[in-house]
């Protein structure tokens, strides 16, 4: 790449500003705007002691008219991404949407067609894939050292809403219903899917036990795949850092766990057992995974390599979200539309 790709930022909340902040080491992409409808935000941001090095608007639509943006990063409420992404993509803005992609099945689709049909790139913020230990445990799999895949466990929960003010979207059963899963759940789905393809059905199970958020703050999870393998999946909003994922296979198992949240990686312990051999523990230092997956972004606009995670792993992904909700509610076992 001999020119970074120039974006516009879209939200300047708490992951707006992780991102923004990550990109200022990056040789890939240049953040030129940042779209904020929040004055009191603007000012804090302009009186602070970091000096700021783009330009601010207030709205979605002046991004898009802004001829030298290139691409947008969306980091706004999950219900208004896919609107957001078939504006962009119909203006020929290449697109990187934070997690969820959609809430739906349906209006996946028809962001994932927009951008299709404007040939512009589709990024999604699944950084979690994008973290050394995971990529080295994808790449065992791959080489059979785990032998046939059984199945996966996995947790992330967190306490760090607990900091938010109570009228934020990401505690709105509006804007982020099923909290634990649109927060942190949504990863390891995301991860699960990754392993062993799109998910079949799904059971779940939502409740508010340790805070007053009104969209839930314990979630269970029991992903089904065609193979019979599962995923059993824990997302917890009220409850201190932990974060692990462990796949089972015919002939070991390994586990990953965080050291500390991926908003500030301090490195991974890896755990591997198989047969007939000694248990293992290696620790792997900490890496900017959210960065690698915005410049594997950038690379796929420039035509250097092709983004690793496919619009089908996209749908499958919302997909199995659209299930979880309903599975929350219904309290059955649900189809994953696919």
């Amino acid at each position: 790449m001999t020119t970074p790709v120039k974006v516009a930022v879209i939200g300047y909340g708490w992951w707006g500003k992780i991102i923004t902040a990550t990109l200022e080491a990056s040789s890939l992409l240049d953040v030129v705007l940042v779209v904020e409808n929040d004055p009191k935000v603007i000012e804090s941001a302009k009186s602070g002691s970091h000096p700021i090095r783009f330009q601010f608007a207030h709205q979605f639509e002046d991004a898009i008219a802004n001829s030298e943006v290139e691409a947008i990063i969306l980091c706004t409420p999950h219900q208004f991404h896919a609107k957001q992404i078939q504006a962009a993509a119909k203006a020929g803005k290449h697109v990187f949407c934070e997690k969820p992609l959609c809430l739906t099945f349906d209006d996946a689709q028809a962001a994932i067609a927009a951008c299709k049909a404007s040939g512009v790139q589709l990024g999604i913020g699944h950084e979690r894939r994008f973290e050394p230990a995971v990529i080295a445990m994808r790449e065992e799999i791959t080489k059979g050292t785990l032998g046939t895949v059984l199945q996966i466990e996995a947790n992330f929960s967190q306490d760090k809403f607990f900091a938010l003010p109570p009228d934020n979207w990401r505690l709105s059963n509006q804007y982020a219903p099923c909290g634990p899963l649109t927060g942190t759940g949504i990863h390891l789905v995301d991860l699960a899917i990754a392993i062993l393809g799109p998910a079949e059905s799904v059971w779940a199970r939502l409740a508010t036990l340790g805070s007053n958020f009104e969209n839930g703050d314990t979630l269970g999870i029991m992903l089904a795949f065609p193979g019979g393998e599962n995923a059993l999946i824990s997302a917890i909003l009220a409850t201190p850092f932990e974060g692990r994922f462990c796949v089972y296979g015919s002939k070991g198992w390994m586990e990953i766990r965080d050291n500390t949240h991926p908003e500030n990686p301090t490195g991974w312990n890896i755990t591997t057992q198989l047969r007939d051999q000694e248990r293992t523990t290696h620790f792997m230092p900490p890496a900017p995974a959210v960065r690698n997956n915005l410049e594997a972004f950038a690379k796929g606009i420039r035509k250097v390599a092709p983004y690793p995670v496919s619009h089908e792993e996209m749908l499958a992904n919302v997909g199995a979200l659209e299930a979880i909700m309903r599975s929350a509610i219904s309290r059955k076992i649900e189809l994953i539309q696919g």
